[in-house]
This record gives C-alpha cells, sequence and structure tokens, in this order.
C-alpha cells in the first residue's frame, strides 16, 4: 500500500515541515531520543568513552543547540549526582535536563559508593542499586557508572559532552567553593531548578525522627530483630508497646461503641417520654370530655336525680 493512501490521502502530498519541528517529529517517529523505546532501561557507557567520535563532530554552541540539531547529531547533555533513594526531586532535575535542547541526549553520571562514602558520607541505596534506579529512569539514555567527582577535560571529550546540567547552586566540595566552576567558564553549563521540598537528606531524617514507628512497622512485617539491629531489651519493649497500642485501639473502639449505644439509649428514651406525654394529654382529653362539666356523664346523674 503507498503512503498516501495508507492515510487516506490519495492524489494529495502531506506538506513537508522543516527546521526544529521536522526534527521533532522525526524524534517521535523514533520512539525517544537516544534510547531505542521506553521499554528497555537506558545502556551504560563503556569506560573507554563513547562510540561515534568521528560522526559527533566538534562541539556545537549553545545557539546551535537551542535552535536544534540534525537527528543524527544530538546535544549529549551531561549530568551527574548520587542519587541515593532515587525521589521524584532528581526525577524532575532529569527532566529538565532532557528538555534543555529540541534534540537531547541525556548522559547521566553515579558515583560510586568509595566516591560518596569520600567525600559525602554513607549512602542507603549501594552503587549497584542507584545505577538501577537511575538508568530506568525514563528521560534517561545513557549512564556512567563510577563517575568522577571532578569533571575532567579528558573526561568530557571521551564522552562528547557538549554541555553539564546541574542547579547553578554553587556546589562547594572536595575542597572546591565550586565543583563546577571551570564548566561555567568555559561556557558548558546550562542550569536546572532544585525541587523544593524533597531531598534524599529530607527522607532520611523523616525516617530517623520517627525510628521507632518504622522499626515497630517491620518487626509487625516479619523482620527480625536481628535484622533490623534491635537489641533483645529494645525488641520486648517495641513487642509490649505495640500490644499496649493495640489495647488503646480497643478500649477506643469499646468507647465509640459505649458513645453509640448511650447515645441510641437517650434517643429512645426521649421518643419514650414523648410518647408518654402524648398519651398522658390524650388520657387526660377523655377523662374530661367524659367527666367534666358538659360531659355524658353528669348529664346521667343529673337525670336519676
Amino acid at each position: 500500500r503507498s503512503r498516501d493512501s495508507c492515510c487516506g490521502m490519495a492524489g494529495r502530498r502531506r506538506p513537508r515541515t522543516h527546521g526544529a519541528a521536522a526534527q521533532q517529529q522525526q524524534q517521535r517517529r523514533r520512539g525517544g531520543r537516544g534510547r531505542q523505546s521506553l521499554s528497555e532501561a537506558a545502556g551504560f557507557a563503556r569506560p573507554e568513552g563513547s562510540e561515534g567520535q568521528e560522526a559527533h563532530g566538534d562541539r556545537v554552541t549553545l545557539a546551535q543547540a537551542r535552535r536544534g540539531t540534525p537527528g543524527h547529531r544530538p546535544v549529549r547533555v551531561y549530568a551527574d549526582g548520587i542519587f541515593d533513594l532515587f525521589h521524584s526531586g532528581h526525577a524532575r532535575a532529569l527532566m529538565q535536563a532532557k528538555n534543555l535542547f529540541p534534540n537531547t541526549q541525556l548522559v547521566v553520571g553515579v558515583c560510586s559508593d568509595a566516591l560518596t562514602h569520600k567525600y559525602k558520607g554513607n549512602t542507603v541505596m549501594t552503587e549497584d542499586e542507584r545505577y538501577e534506579a537511575v538508568r530506568h529512569c525514563r528521560y534517561v539514555d545513557e549512564v556512567v557508572r563510577d563517575a568522577p567527582w571532578t569533571l575532567s577535560p579528558e573526561f568530557l571529550k571521551r564522552h562528547r559532552i557538549d554541555f553539564v546540567a546541574h542547579d547553578d547552586i554553587p556546589y562547594t566540595s572536595a575542597g572546591s567553593q565550586d565543583v563546577y566552576k571551570h564548566i561555567k567558564e568555559a561556557g558548558m553549563f546550562v542550569s536546572t531548578q532544585r525541587t523544593e521540598g524533597i531531598s534524599t537528606s529530607d527522607l532520611i531524617t523523616r525516617i530517623v525522627r520517627d525510628y521507632d514507628v518504622y522499626v515497630r512497622r517491620n518487626l509487625q512485617r516479619g523482620y527480625t530483630a536481628r535484622e533490623l539491629n534491635v537489641g533483645f531489651i529494645k525488641e520486648k519493649k517495641y513487642r509490649l508497646q505495640e500490644q499496649v497500642d493495640k489495647m488503646k485501639e480497643r478500649v477506643q473502639t469499646l468507647e465509640e461503641k459505649s458513645k453509640h449505644l448511650v447515645h441510641r439509649v437517650e434517643e429512645k428514651s426521649q421518643d419514650l417520654v414523648f410518647k408518654w406525654e402524648e398519651k398522658s394529654r390524650e388520657l387526660i382529653a377523655s377523662f374530661l370530655e367524659l367527666f367534666g362539666p358538659e360531659g355524658p356523664w353528669v348529664s346521667i346523674c343529673d337525670c336519676h336525680m
């Protein structure tokens, strides 16, 4: 079948699109930029660097990147981080990086455990868990494992990086006032916005603050005290507290039921009092009607006298 007949447009040619619009249309037909489809995770970068250095050519300028590059020459944007307890703030930052230019290939560097523990502190997730979390984010096209803490020109060239994306707050670490300073000076830095109200530190703070709650939660779910690093006395304390809380819930339930029962009794009592008053009024009216001054009983008595 011809292209026109398939589209139901026999004898009519579809108008051509040019420039950035045509590139975006081509990207949609490919099912995404860089990744084959959303049904598979992003690939890992090779340690020796990315393929196609010749086809990639020279680094594009910011103006060229914003206008849109040919489909075969995506703008390679690099974003790096720890990505511990991967959350919506991480995903939003990567979404922003992916959408910086019309034709973006997003390369994400994830630092190893050794490097992170040295410069930032312990992580909750292992490096392999963090690699997997990032490569399954829909915006990521490629993941660099064991990413460097500071980006060297050799690293950027090896992975064919055009721009580096990060929020523009100076990142003080490893003896530097801003590890991205040289990237900014080279004109390769593009800023993204932080997501307020969510961070890995915030999540860890919540867990530490409510430590007892989460220990009891996991004990209930079948984890052993040993798995939770909880001593014998503390375990007994948590078990006892659980029983006390259950007793409180039962008492509260009984109180609620008692309140409901009392309320129903009060309603019934009021209803009985109302009916009694009504019947009393009816009885008094009937008595007065029969034995009152004008009643038939008085007339009968008068006749007999």
